[in-house]
Formats: C-alpha cells, sequence, structure tokens
C-alpha cells in the first residue's frame, strides 16, 4: 500500500496539458495564464504533490521512513512506546522521524503535513488533547497513506488501532481505593474529547457504580492541556481541597497529571495517603521511589509501539488494499504501594 505523491507528468495527464505548462504553472511564471496556473495548483494540493527529489524516488519504491507524532518524548509512557517502534522499524530496514505536538492541535497538523512531505511511506500517530477535527488525517487517508493509531485513537477513521485497556485500568484503580476502604474519590483527568479519558472515566464510574456510590460532578476535574500546564492541576486540587467534603483519596489518569499531583499534595504538606490517597497512571520507573511510592496502572508502553509498527509495515508493503483492519487492547498492569495503604480511620 503506497501513498506515493503525483509527479508533473500525472498533473499534466489529468488535465489534458503538456508537461511545460504544468511545470511553467507551478513555479509562477508569467507565461501560463493565472486561470491555468489557479487550477494546475488546486489539482496539484487536492492530489499530495511534492516537488521534492525524495517524492520523484518514490516511483521507485518505499522512502523507508515513517512518521511519529507524540505529545511529549519526555513522558516516560512515550518514550518506551517510541523505543518499541524503533526496534521493529529498524530491524525493517525503516527509519523514523519522530515530532511532538505539545497538546496542540495546531502543531500537529503542522507535524503531520511536515512528515508527509519529507515523503514518509506511513504515519504512527497518537491526537493531541487539543485534537477533535480530524479531516486533515481523513483526507490523507483517503489518499492513500497508511495511518496506525495509538493510545489516544480515533473511530472516524478505519485502519488498525493499538491501545491499553484503559476500562480495566480505571476499573482497577478505583476497585482497589474502595477496597483499601476509601468512599470519597475524585478523579482529576484529560480534557473529554479524547479517547483515553472517556475509557477510564467508564472504568472508573463501573467500580463506583458496583459499589453503590455516586460522586458528584464537583469531584470530576478535567485539565484541558493533559495537565502540561502546572495550573490546570493546582487549579484542580485547589478546587477539591476548598469541597466541605474534601476526597479522601484522588485518582488521575496521566504520567504528568499523577505526578504533579503527588508534588502538589506533598508541598501542602497533606499527609498520603492517611489525609488522601493517590493512585494514578504512570510508566515512570521512579514510581517506587518517590514520597510516598506511589500506587499505578502501568502501561505496555513497548508493546504498543511494537505492535503499532508491525501493522503499520503490514499496510505499507501490502501488495493489495488493505480493508480488514484490528483494534489491539493491551493489558494493563496495577502497581500498589503506599500511596494507597489501607485507610486506618
Amino acid at each position: 500500500m503506497n501513498f506515493n505523491s503525483i509527479t508533473i507528468k500525472d498533473i499534466a495527464t489529468a488535465l489534458n496539458l503538456s508537461v511545460s505548462t504544468v511545470s511553467k504553472a507551478l513555479r509562477d511564471s508569467y507565461e501560463i495564464s493565472e486561470s491555468t496556473k489557479k487550477l494546475v495548483i488546486e489539482y496539484a494540493e487536492e492530489h499530495n504533490y511534492r516537488p521534492n527529489p525524495i517524492a520523484q524516488s518514490l516511483k521507485q519504491g518505499h522512502s523507508k521512513s515513517i512518521g511519529i507524532v507524540v505529545s511529549t518524548i519526555d513522558n516516560q509512557f512515550f518514550s518506551q512506546v517510541i523505543n518499541g517502534i524503533e526496534s521493529v522499524a529498524y530491524k525493517a530496514g525503516f527509519n523514523v522521524i519522530i515530532t511532538q505536538t505539545h497538546e496542540s492541535f495546531e502543531l500537529e497538523v503542522k507535524n503531520v503535513d511536515h512528515l508527509t512531505h519529507r515523503s514518509i511511506d506511513g504515519l504512527l500517530i497518537s491526537l493531541s488533547t487539543e485534537t477533535k477535527d480530524i479531516e486533515y488525517l481523513k483526507k490523507l487517508h483517503r489518499q492513500g497513506l497508511p495511518i496506525v493509531f495509538f493510545d489516544r485513537i480515533t473511530d472516524e477513521i478505519e485502519t488498525h488501532k493499538v491501545i491499553a485497556d484503559n476500562f480495566k485500568g480505571g476499573y482497577d484503580a478505583t476497585r482497589h481505593l474502595l477496597d483499601s476502604g476509601y468512599k470519597r474519590i475524585a478523579h482529576i483527568t484529560s480534557p473529554p474529547n479524547i479517547s483515553i479519558t472517556k475509557e477510564r472515566f467508564a472504568g472508573y464510574q463501573k467500580a463506583l457504580e458496583e459499589a453503590g456510590i455516586v460522586m458528584g460532578d464537583e469531584y470530576i476535574k478535567y485539565c484541558p492541556h493533559g495537565g502540561r500546564d502546572i495550573g490546570e492541576i493546582e487549579n484542580a486540587l485547589n478546587d477539591l481541597l476548598s469541597l466541605k467534603e474534601k476526597p479522601d483519596a484522588i485518582f488521575t489518569t496521566s504520567d504528568r497529571i499523577t505526578t504533579t499531583t503527588l508534588l502538589l499534595l506533598n508541598k501542602l504538606k497533606i499527609n498520603i495517603p492517611q489525609e488522601i490517597a493517590l493512585i494514578g497512571y504512570t510508566n515512570t520507573l521512579l514510581a517506587d521511589a518517590l514520597n510516598p511510592s506511589l500506587s499505578s496502572v502501568y502501561q505496555p508502553g513497548f508493546e504498543m509501539g511494537q505492535k503499532a509498527t508491525q501493522m503499520l509495515l503490514d499496510l505499507i508493503l501490502a501488495k493489495r488494499p488493505v480493508y480488514d483492519f484490528e483494534t489491539v487492547v493491551l493489558p494493563t498492569q496495577l502497581v500498589t504501594r503506599d500511596s494507597t495503604a489501607l485507610k486506618t480511620s
């Protein structure tokens, strides 16, 4: 399955023009009428014309490069995913080009545009927290670009996807807090538009429902940028601590939100777990060394990267169009430590 840019000759054939005319129109030559220039340029943009040497070489095969889009590489989870991606890609003779969105939709679009103009053979992407409109990805998919989503996915494009069992992760974390004696369990999470937020929240709700507990909306806090802005987490935490009935436990749902919440609770000199227990998602190898050691849901980042890459390579190297797609769900692991010790009072 190839995502190959069209050539000047292809444009000329489609528009019934000479190659020379198309070439001059793309160079904005004075010799060509404005109407013809407009016709050529619009066709070129719509059909993914990329005027660079690498794109021309693609007519003979693949560029042997895949693009990666993640939020930030300093996130331990995404670092592990990238390691998994590289382990498969390099073995298959493919290079990887890594870009970061920093949770910005605008930067995500720019990164993908840059990658496609670098003549990638396929794209691995985890959507940013700001992303709500994926029309730009739909267009690339229609044009033939192999795309595999991982972690933060969308149901709007039929392709392979790889996720962790977010529902079970949310359920297990909340169930553990309940079993440890905590009842008022608050939830600090990413914005509600992304897939992982919905799935983890559903698991949280299910565990509470089974225990006959209903938490009011005031105990649910969304961080618009996934906690990238520490102020978001501070505001969420301050709101929770100002409630008449303060939470006795907090379940957080991302690496950044989890570790920052722990830091802020320590700064406020709130004893964990005596005053408030804390459990969250984190892949940091330092969870045991934190104060207190942090109970967490661990995601198989390395394995996710490996699986997503193998699925993408299968699309890239397929001899015929692929119509059967799979969503792979990898298991999460709950690791309990001191931050959720049994409630004593």
